[in-house]
């Protein structure tokens, strides 16, 4: 098998990907290759190509899924930007408190779940800010990603020492067992259970029957073109309650003539 990627070999992955997954992919030639090569060196293919007519062929989907998860990046670590946790306990959850006092339901949608650190980080600190009331509210969170293989990390609930460095040795007690062989920490059944995983392409339509409170779409919008990041944003405007907040990444921006939020502070926003 030849060593590189072809320019038309590429861009027919580029083409693939675009229209069914919203990906950008056109810079990342380097990437695509670096990520793949190997893969599809083990999986007996002569190249790009031959491994691309497999995806095509595959009715399970399973290829396509294999890909999609090679080619999405997932670093993620708890308390990454924690300003935003910050803000959501300290301004967002008050107000919410008051304004559903009746029914007691707060709608909080993860939309890029990765391998779980950041909806579990948010169900932490909704439990912190509830405390002995947290009971009678219902405040499970949805957490999406469109890849398989980190939703199956993020649902297992087992983290090393290293991304829990950062959390309040309080709430590491509280949520989390540690496994005194391997030092790995375990999501407790207490905090799993407030948070409902599901693999979710945020290129298909919004399935919410009711408009939510919170979205946090932090750090996904990278990997997307002006034209398909302009369309999700309206997706994400209308299924959101009049006064709901969207928090993206620290180092994203929004269009705001594409949208009419409000700005509250860069990566924080009210529709």
């Amino acid at each position: 098998m030849r060593d590189l990627i072809t320019d038309e070999e590429f861009q027919r992955i580029v083409r693939y990907l675009k229209p069914r997954y919203g990906l950008d992919l056109e810079q990342k030639k380097v990437i695509v290759n670096g990520r793949m090569e190997n893969y599809i060196k083990a999986g007996g293919w002569a190249n790009f190509d031959q491994y691309m007519d497999a995806v095509e062929r595959d009715r399970s989907g399973n290829l396509e899924m294999i890909l999609v998860n090679m080619l999405t990046t997932n670093h993620t670590y708890f308390m990454r930007e924690f300003g935003h946790f910050d803000y959501f306990r300290k301004e967002v959850l008050p107000g919410l408190k008051t304004k559903e006092s009746a029914k007691k339901d707060l709608r909080i949608w993860c939309g890029a779940a990765s391998t779980g650190e950041e909806p579990y980080m948010i169900a932490m600190v909704l439990q912190d800010f509830f405390g002995v009331e947290h009971n009678q509210w219902d405040t499970k969170v949805l957490a999406t990603d469109v890849s398989t293989k980190v939703l199956k990390k993020a649902i297992a609930g087992v983290y090393n020492a290293e991304a829990l460095k950062e959390v309040p040795e309080q709430w590491k007690r509280h949520f989390f067992s540690q496994d005194k062989m391997s030092g790995q920490y375990m999501v407790k059944e207490e905090l799993k259970k407030e948070v409902i995983f599901r693999q979710f392409n945020l290129m298909e339509p919004f399935p919410f029957r009711k408009k939510l409170h919170t979205i946090f779409l932090r750090n996904v919008m990278i990997y997307f073109d002006e034209k398909t990041k302009a369309e999700l944003l309206r997706k994400v405007y209308d299924a959101l309650e009049p006064g709901g907040y969207l928090f993206i990444g620290m180092t994203e921006t929004l269009d705001r003539n594409t949208v009419p939020f409000q700005i509250i502070q860069p990566s924080i926003f009210r529709k």
